[in-house]
């Protein structure tokens, strides 16, 4: 594997790492954004958190990093109708910060491909 796959490896790890553990540290705001049509969204939250994590730790491994990018991919393609709907609540505040219209598209157009492509690149392992 080249040195700027495994160092793109390495942040991919540590961003699901921080990822995931946000859900839990700042809930509030991920429960905020899921839809009102999907059912239980603590739950959910939940969920996406702990199977970032997870995905995060699987990518370290051999074994299990194109098990991980598979999951990753089916979990951000899984996650657009948060940032669809995000679209129409806009503007939102998440915290601190205060998601526009712009930025909502921009972070399902642009931001969303982007990592759905970063996880892509560790789908076959080397």
């Amino acid at each position: 594997m080249s040195k700027l796959k495994n160092i793109s490896l390495v942040l991919l790890v540590i961003f699901y790492l921080l990822a995931g553990a946000n859900h839990f540290r700042d809930a509030a705001s991920y429960i905020k954004i899921i839809p009102n049509y999907l059912l239980y969204p603590t739950v959910l939250n939940i969920l996406a958190g702990f199977f970032e994590i997870l995905f995060a730790m699987m990518l370290i491994f051999y074994k299990t990093r194109s098990l991980a990018a598979w999951g990753i991919i089916l979990m951000l393609i899984a996650f657009l109708p948060v940032h669809i709907s995000m679209i129409g609540d806009a503007p939102l505040r998440l915290g601190r910060i205060v998601v526009t219209p712009l930025m909502a598209w921009i972070r399902l157009i642009i931001l969303q491909p982007l990592l759905i492509l970063w996880a892509w690149w560790y789908r076959l392992v080397d």
